[in-house]
């Protein structure tokens, strides 16, 4: 028996860890493309070189601010305090965790049926969303930057292999 505990043990640890990741990735995009909603469309930013050039003119561009290199930089600062707001659930026919909000964006009443909520799941989520946020802020930037469709499958299953497991997962779900 204990042969038997010590064979599965690595393997549960692994798809744990895989969870929070692929979970944490998921819940990162979703914030993040919250956060690009929530700006006015209106609002722009200059981006270019602010020298000026030998016939007088700079070469500065408008661009929308909300998909700016230096709003995402700014976001992805500080865009993993919202793990907090999230709880672990967990599919009882496949024992799979995923990460679902807990508080929502606009107030409304969520069912929280099975979700866990505690101090170690959202301090585990914001320590995976940062470590994620740091190695793959290139690609988030670039993702992200553009109105690209199926952020989280492009980046958390196929950029990354973050969420290979994942790919059959509705978007809804995580």
């Amino acid at each position: 028996l204990a042969v038997a505990l010590a064979a599965l043990l690595p393997t549960a640890c692994a798809r744990r860890s895989q969870d929070l990741h692929c979970g944490a990735c998921r819940a990162l995009v979703d914030e993040l493309e919250w956060e690009i909603a929530q700006v006015d469309p209106r609002k722009t930013t200059q981006m270019g070189s602010f020298r000026i050039n030998p016939d007088g003119s700079q070469s500065v561009v408008e661009v929308p601010y909300a998909r700016s290199e230096a709003h995402l930089t700014e976001l992805l600062e500080r865009v993993c305090e919202k793990m907090k707001e999230y709880g672990e659930k967990v599919d009882p026919s496949t024992h799979r965790k995923s990460y679902v909000r807990v508080i929502s964006h606009d107030g409304t009443k969520m069912d929280l049926s099975g979700v866990k909520i505690d101090g170690d799941v959202a301090s585990s989520l914001k320590f995976a969303c940062e470590s994620i946020a740091e190695e793959y802020e290139d690609e988030l930037i670039e993702f992200l930057s553009h109105e690209a469709d199926n952020v989280k499958d492009r980046l958390c299953s196929k950029r990354t292999d973050l969420c290979d497991h994942a790919l059959h997962i509705p978007h809804d779900e995580l």
